[in-house]
């Protein structure tokens, strides 16, 4: 069975453009509001934390071996995690949320690493 990669690609044009926005981006421009009391940075940590929990999952998967895949968050659990994890985020000085997203995105760990078997 072959599998599907073509979102590698289609990960490394956006890792280009998040690297872009942020290169691009001072630490005022990275501060700006966005609706629903955001900021620019603190979506930038939003995106950072999401893609950490994904990688955690998969380390754990590797770490067991195991074919099961993790339960996944339920939809109602969403809200209320960003919500609580919105102040935090919005604490982070503007620059260090922006390198944690680059950080994490530019690595290429999420999309260079195999999903663990029967995953």
């Amino acid at each position: 069975m072959t599998v599907d990669r073509s979102f590698v690609a289609q990960n490394r044009t956006e890792r280009v453009r998040l690297e872009t926005l942020v290169t691009r981006l001072d630490d005022a421009g990275l501060a700006r509001s966005m609706p629903e009391g955001w900021t620019i940075a603190a979506v930038l940590a939003h995106v950072a934390f999401w893609d950490q929990r994904l990688l955690v999952l998969l380390e754990h998967g590797e770490r067991t071996a195991s074919a099961a895949l993790p339960e996944t968050i339920r939809e109602a659990d969403v809200d209320w995690i960003n919500d609580a994890a919105k102040p935090l985020m919005l604490a982070l000085p503007p620059r260090a949320a922006a390198r944690l997203a680059a950080r994490l995105k530019f690595s290429g760990s999420l999309a260079a690493r195999p999903a663990p078997p029967g995953w």
